[in-house]
């Protein structure tokens, strides 16, 4: 049982009630991109005890190969599985923005798909079974994060 995954998950899901975004709104367009990085950052954080809580353990974060052109967020294991995730949080409702989901694009799954044969040469990790999960949060202003974990989202490219 993933204890400290639990505890630390009910810490972090504690102070996101009210969101995972910042109140305060940004007045140029680079305070609105330091946002987006705070946001996202904060995503990949819930998003990494959220997965520890429900038993994934995680071996990498944030991994990045020079020359190439993308990262994967977060790599760990599920049960046997490796498994690549890519997490998306979205803290706009808005509809023309879409779902966190659909930011994966068909070029995305192509970088991250590279990006894992180059994980697992590195980490000689060429015979394991692996998979692609999206974990998308939902965090609108003054609410809960929603998280949606779709195991095996895509298959590689």
């Amino acid at each position: 049982m993933p204890l400290l995954g639990r505890a630390i998950f009910g810490v972090l899901n504690w102070a996101a009630r009210k969101g995972l975004a910042e109140s305060c709104a940004p007045e140029t367009r680079v305070a609105a991109g330091h946002k987006a990085r705070r946001t996202g950052v904060r995503g990949e954080t819930y998003a990494y005890w959220y997965l520890r809580k429900i038993g994934y353990v995680m071996i990498a974060r944030n991994f990045s190969q020079r020359g190439m052109k993308g990262e994967i967020d977060l790599v760990g294991y599920d049960g046997e599985t490796l498994v690549f995730i890519e997490v998306k949080t979205r803290t706009s409702g808005r509809e023309e923005f879409g779902s966190a989901e659909d930011a994966v694009t068909p070029t995305k799954r192509r970088h991250l798909s590279h990006m894992a044969r180059q994980f697992a040469r590195e980490y000689r990790a060429s015979g394991v079974p692996y998979r692609f999960d999206i974990l998308a949060i939902e965090a609108l202003s003054g609410r809960r994060p929603v998280v949606r974990l779709h195991k095996g989202a895509f298959a590689a490219q």
